[in-house]
């Protein structure tokens, strides 16, 4: 090895342990003032983990629809949700009326 590199691995492991060294007293001075604004606004660690109290958004997914409108030439269907189709966009720019593409029972 070239004198060189072994002063740069030197340097770097030097470099690795300042940073080991800093993140650790940065850690402990984070943990510090976490302890002191617990202690000021009298919390422990269990109202920490208690559950929150405004309550939570439903994780469970909407209800599955039924396609409403349905194109004819490629077959693509769309509930009637959401942004409409770029298929029906362009049909009712052309002049057409989304009615004229309802499925079945939602036509009448």
């Amino acid at each position: 090895m070239t004198t060189d590199l072994k002063a740069l691995l030197a340097q770097r492991e030097e470099l690795e342990r300042q940073i080991r060294d800093m993140q650790s007293s940065q850690r402990t001075e984070a943990i510090a003032k976490i302890r002191e604004l617990m202690a000021e606004n009298g919390l422990s660690l269990a109202d920490l983990n208690a559950k929150s109290a405004t309550p939570k958004a439903s994780s469970v997914a909407g209800s599955k629809v039924a396609p409403k409108y349905r194109d004819p030439e490629s077959g693509s269907t769309w509930t009637g949700r959401g942004l409409q189709p770029k298929w029906l966009k362009s049909a009712v720019e052309a002049g057409k009326k989304p009615e004229d593409f309802l499925i079945g029972s939602a036509a009448q």
